[in-house]
């Protein structure tokens, strides 16, 4: 098949107009600048926004030699996943040899990021994460939860799984489009599916430093997002657990986690600060959703774990230090195997308020200090979490599930 693009940068959406027209000049001015001599198109793959994201896209200046093209699913029908799945298979019926995909709500992005995600790919990579320089109140789901997993059992430092900026190869393009798309994967599943489906499946994967990531952020987010993203990742963490379940639980201590190449910024400079005023928010919902989720709590928790947690509840003062919240996370990790879908969303929901006493503790014990001091103990997270393996590993012989290893 004769190719129609050769490279193609790909805008997700949903109601994004107050950002979406800069994002795509830059897209299409990246494009001109270091792959002038490629076809190239800037693709909006919309959730059928009704705020003017159709308009702001196409009156976005972009350079003539770069094509553009709208795509949006059917009326209702939402998801980030769906978008993705959209850009996909446009894709793969172009023949794109390198597919680029950027965040529409991004303030930061430069046409550089375009080389920076691009050039990897075109070198022989099948995947490339963003590296970038965040405050520590943004990215927290990634912080505490995806980046300390992947970390310790896939043995790999991808430190954004979930960036939400990457580029992919036509490889694995078509393997993904090969894989169930579940609905949490068709939603906000999606990122941490694509890279946890090209670390398992054995594609080659790099990190492009992009600087700044200023965007729309927030603070940790329930519903739709925390349930959707944690279900995907525990969920494929164990179609996977051949990778990390293994017999001999001391080799856990000599493990090495794989360090990825670099590419793009190798020194990036200090993201805009967030207000102390989110910590103040991030209490007010985590004293709600723990009220709202305590039987669950007492539930799936060891007594021990859930008195300490119900006693910072309590007092509203918040101490849930790296041993124990890696020690809570394996454990509602462990259960979440192989138990039916109620008790799956149960477990979740028990989740919820301890990654906000986790949040807060973190965000107290970093907010006075600089963004490198913030970003070494997400590492000692990690490693944390890397060195209590075994307490996970011991889960499965105590418990039964022996016959798994």
């Amino acid at each position: 098949m004769n190719s129609k693009y050769d490279v193609v940068v790909g805008i997700p959406s949903y109601n994004e107009a107050g950002t979406i027209g800069y994002v795509t000049r830059m897209a299409g001015e990246g494009l001109a600048a270091y792959f002038p001599d490629k076809r190239c198109a800037v693709i909006n793959c919309d959730n059928n926004s009704q705020d003017g994201t159709k308009k702001a896209f196409f009156s976005a200046e972009i350079p003539d030699t770069i094509d553009r093209k709208y795509i949006s699913t059917p009326e209702g029908v939402k998801g980030k996943g769906n978008n993705f799945l959209n850009l996909f298979e446009y894709c793969k019926e172009a023949g794109a040899s390198i597919i680029i995909v950027v965040d529409a709500d991004l303030r930061s992005i430069k046409p550089e990021w375009i080389q920076y995600l691009g050039y990897p790919v075109a070198e022989g990579h099948d995947l490339v994460t963003p590296l970038y320089s965040r405050h520590q109140f943004d990215g927290t789901i990634t912080n505490h939860l995806c980046y300390p997993l992947l970390f310790s059992l896939g043995e790999t430092d991808i430190r954004q799984p979930i960036g939400g900026d990457f580029a992919f190869s036509s490889r694995l393009c078509s393997h993904l489009l090969e894989n169930e798309w579940n609905d949490m994967v068709r939603h906000y599943g999606i990122d941490i599916f694509i890279t946890l489906s090209a670390l398992f499946g054995g594609f080659s994967i790099c990190q492009a430093g992009l600087g700044t990531k200023d965007h729309n952020a927030s603070a940790p987010k329930l519903g739709q997002m925390f349930e959707e993203v944690i279900y995907t990742l525990f969920t494929t963490l164990h179609r996977h657990r051949s990778h990390w379940l293994k017999k001999d639980l001391t080799s856990t201590w000599q493990t090495e986690v794989h360090q990825l190449g670099r590419h793009g910024l190798e020194t990036m400079t200090e993201p805009e600060a967030l207000s102390i005023e989110d910590i103040v928010r991030l209490k007010d919902d985590c004293r709600r959703e723990y009220l709202k989720y305590s039987e669950q709590v007492k539930r799936y928790l060891n007594t021990y774990a859930y008195q300490k947690t119900m006693h910072m509840y309590s007092m509203d003062y918040y101490d849930l230090d790296i041993t124990l919240w890696s020690h809570i996370v394996y454990s509602l990790f462990y259960l979440f195997d192989g138990a039916t879908e109620e008790v799956k969303r149960e477990i979740i929901n028990a989740l919820k308020p301890l990654y906000f006493e986790r949040s807060i503790t973190f965000n107290y014990q970093t907010y006075r200090y600089k963004i490198s001091f913030a970003e070494k103990e997400v590492r000692d997270q990690a490693m944390a979490f890397l060195s209590q393996k075994p307490y996970l590993l011991g889960l499965y012989v105590g418990n039964g599930k022996a016959s798994l290893l």
